[in-house]
């Protein structure tokens, strides 16, 4: 199983060092190894909130996300992003960007930085809407129940999610955007740029999360049609077969987690120039780390990971608010990428260690004969 999965994530690591021994040296090889750590563990939440998505999707769009998405990842996000924002940033043509980063990285550097809060703006609107619209949702479970009850009848009203977002942007550009962070130290007003960015990513939220949910309604016959199916399979005595999510309404969720990566590749692009400015040793350790956030996302899919740790798509979405949340923040202040990365990281641990503790509260119940799965016992075993 390990190596099914993960196959692919160590032949590029192989090839990825191998490259960066033979054709830069040692000192190559050292920092793409970092590199590829830094986005592992920037990224490991999205390969929480990956696998919720990915879960009702059925094989095929599986691998889809697994080839043309990686691809997609790893030569879009981690290679041809940086040259895109120095395209806009400085009127150059792409090939003109490129050569300006392997003859002057000084330069290209200064331009990704100064770009930071138009991009910043977009990815923590984008990935702030992801988080409020799960935490005002009705739920099975609560991790936080004292947080999230009152937060779920909050998210009855039409549209507050989004009231909340564009609040918290108006917030930002008022404030924080006015002394937006540059290269080199300087400050400069960027509250028009960020107010802007930050639109596009919360449209683009509803654009894409939007058409996918759309198809999904559409389709919801069909799935009650397939669950009577594999109930009667069942009562036949046959092995149901999942079928999930396939045709429109799969595409999109797949365009669906390609924005999200995107959302989440921000952070870790923005944080490898503190390591490196050479474009070549970025792309090749942060693809590294991208193929194993892939890999994560797959097995944590066929594990039934999500199902088996009930609180671990909770400190996803956690980890995932306060990295937007961040974002914003480093729109004036320059934050460490390990700041982001411990965040996710405890976020996560600590929903783990709920889901452990509750799952061995239920194994103790059934064995001396208790009963009540109810939501109030549920909160109560998640010790938040």
């Amino acid at each position: 199983m390990i190596w099914k999965t993960f196959g692919w994530s160590f032949g590029v690591t192989a090839a990825g060092l191998a490259a960066a021994l033979i054709f830069w040296g040692w000192e190559a090889l050292a920092v793409v190894a970092i590199l590829s750590i830094l986005e592992i563990s920037l990224s490991f939440d999205n390969a929480v909130v990956n696998a919720g998505v990915l879960k009702r999707m059925n094989e095929f769009w599986q691998r889809i996300f697994l080839t043309i998405g990686i691809l997609i990842a790893v030569f879009g996000m981690r290679l041809v992003f940086p040259v895109a924002i120095v395209s806009i940033t400085a009127s150059l043509g792409p090939i003109e960007a490129v050569e300006l980063a392997l003859d002057d990285p000084d330069q290209y550097e200064q331009l990704v930085t100064d770009a930071h809060p138009s991009i910043a703006a977009f990815g923590g609107m984008f990935l702030l809407m992801i988080f409020l619209n799960f935490i005002f949702q009705e739920r099975e479970h609560r991790w936080i129940g004292w947080l999230e009850r009152p937060l779920a009848k909050l998210g009855r009203i039409d549209g507050f999610a989004v009231g909340v977002a564009l609040a918290a942007l108006l917030l930002t550009a008022t404030t924080v955007a006015t002394s937006a962070y540059q290269h080199g130290g300087a400050h400069l007003d960027k509250s028009d740029t960020v107010l802007l960015s930050g639109v596009a990513g919360v449209l683009t939220y509803l654009l894409v999360g939007g058409l996918s949910g759309y198809f999904e309604h559409r389709l919801e016959e069909g799935e009650e049609r397939a669950a009577e199916e594999e109930e009667a399979a069942k009562r036949a005595g046959k092995e149901p077969t999942a079928v999930g999510l396939a045709g429109r309404a799969a595409f999109f969720l797949f365009l669906y987690l390609e924005v999200l990566d995107a959302s989440f590749s921000f952070d870790g692009v923005i944080g490898a120039f503190a390591i490196t400015n050479h474009i070549f040793w970025m792309a090749i350790g942060l693809g590294v780390g991208a193929m194993y956030v892939r890999s994560i996302t797959i097995y944590l899919v066929r594990q039934g990971t999500l199902d088996d740790y009930r609180y671990l798509e909770h400190g996803a979405h956690y980890a995932i608010g306060a990295l937007a949340v961040l974002l914003l923040i480093s729109i004036r202040w320059h934050l460490h990428e390990v700041v982001t990365g411990l965040f996710g990281v405890t976020l996560i641990g600590l929903s783990f260690w709920s889901s452990v503790r509750a799952n061995r509260i239920d194994a103790a119940n059934e064995a001396s004969g208790g009963g009540g799965d109810g939501q109030e016992q549920s909160e109560v075993r998640s010790g938040v």
